[in-house]
């Protein structure tokens, strides 16, 4: 392992600020450094300046990163990370420590991109996950910043970079080597979309893009559900509209998913009705209502951001009849609303359920790995997960049926939300 600085570069204590000078261009120094988080309102200031000159998900914009941050769970230790380059800031993300204990006598750090370690409230479940960092600048910021938070591991640290795309991944695994440490990919996923650009270059009709049997379940569906009424899809255009609608989306999951929901989880609920007054009046926010009649069968809760519509979470009224398709007809709906306002994709996240696969043309990496130094203990961790893996996968599994992981969702589109460990 390569050697340590005397001081650490991450400093718990608030009254030390830590500083590493990497990543050369153009001459131009970067300068990062992370401190304990003091100060909301002028981070707030930075961050939406910074905003406006970064690329960037909807998960590093300031109104997922504020609201996030005025939840944290007693306890939390959220430290700010920034990168300058002449004074002026040029990246920033928060990290938060955590002490955690397993098979070693003593407690070892955990230090989390946008997560807190607390695995109840992280099952807000964050995605494109990386550095805010301006755009002219934004490979030699996000690798200053990760070798920063790297370097200043001691050998029982960890680094968790949760929902990380490829890219921001090799940077990791480059930083980490350089450091004389390793990375361990904990899941690969792919979060499938609807990219607009490709149906519009084919028939420019969604509908028609489908395979034969999706086509056909969806329009089946549809007669069935118009023999109630008009069939119809409603954007909730205020606040209160969309409140109540989450409400009667909260209604629909829990009653599907009982305890294994997302809403058993007691601070889902305060974030996303925050989020969703915060975010309503922006257009950054859009829940929908599909409807049979009088009748609400689905709910979608969306985020927009950039020209794209991310599918967060959803409810829908199952029925005993097996033709009644709540969750597809709801997100067709949804989709073909989206290309009519001139939007270019419909993004459903991360995690395998079949209703994905059959209304998405297109996918994203999606990675959870931790940087860490290589020590028994971890190695004694990373057996231990593998069997419970695969003793959970060995329990999913039907009789006669040969042994991989299933999937969690119903094929109609109302899987709840899952997380990996830690």
């Amino acid at each position: 392992m390569a050697a340590r600085p005397d001081v650490s570069v991450i400093e718990p204590e608030p009254d030390r600020a830590a500083s590493v000078e990497q990543a050369r261009r153009d001459d131009a120094l970067i300068d990062v450094r992370i401190e304990p988080l003091q100060d909301i309102a002028g981070l707030e200031s930075a961050w939406t300046e910074l905003e406006a000159r970064a690329p960037h998900s909807f998960y590093l914009s300031w109104l997922w990163v504020g609201t996030w941050l005025s939840h944290l769970p007693r306890g939390a230790q959220p430290h700010v990370l920034t990168a300058r380059m002449s004074g002026r800031i040029v990246g920033l993300a928060i990290v938060c420590r955590r002490t955690v204990w397993s098979f070693g006598p003593q407690g070892r750090a955990r230090w989390l991109l946008h997560e807190t370690g607390d695995a109840r409230f992280d099952r807000l479940f964050i995605e494109y996950n990386g550095i805010l960092a301006e755009r002219a600048w934004t490979a030699p910021v996000e690798a200053a910043c990760l070798e920063a938070l790297a370097r200043s591991l001691s050998v029982s640290d960890e680094l968790v970079l949760s929902g990380i795309n490829s890219d921001v991944e090799a940077t990791a695994s480059r930083v980490a080597t350089r450091a004389g440490l390793l990375t361990q990919v904990r899941q690969a996923d792919v979060a499938r979309w609807v990219d607009f650009t490709e149906i519009g270059e084919k028939s420019g009709a969604y509908r028609a893009s489908l395979g034969r049997n999706t086509r056909q379940a969806v329009s089946r569906a549809i007669r069935l559900y118009a023999e109630r009424g008009p069939l119809a899809f409603r954007v909730m255009e205020t606040t209160s509209e969309a409140l109540a609608a989450f409400d009667v989306l909260a209604g629909f999951h829990q009653s599907r998913w009982g305890s294994k929901g997302s809403f058993a989880n007691s601070g889902f609920r305060p974030f996303h009705e925050d989020l969703i007054a915060r975010g309503v009046p922006r257009g950054a926010i859009r829940i929908s209502r599909t409807l049979a009649g009088e009748q609400t069968i689905g709910v979608l809760y969306n985020f927009v951001h950039d020209g794209h519509v991310l599918n967060y979470q959803s409810g829908f009224l199952y029925e005993p009849d097996g033709r009644l398709k709540p969750g597809l007809v709801s997100h067709v709906l949804s989709i073909e609303d989206s290309m009519s306002r001139g939007e270019r994709g419909y993004d459903f996240l991360a995690g395998f359920a079949r209703h994905k696969s059959q209304l998405a043309n297109a996918e994203h990496a999606m990675i959870w790995t931790v940087v860490g130094a290589d020590t028994m203990e971890r190695r004694i961790e990373a057996r231990v997960r593998r069997a419970r893996q695969a003793l959970g996968q060995l329990l999913r599994k039907p009789a006669g049926a040969p042994t991989a992981a299933l999937p969690t969702g119903d094929g109609d589109g109302g899987s709840p939300r899952a997380v990996p460990e830690p």
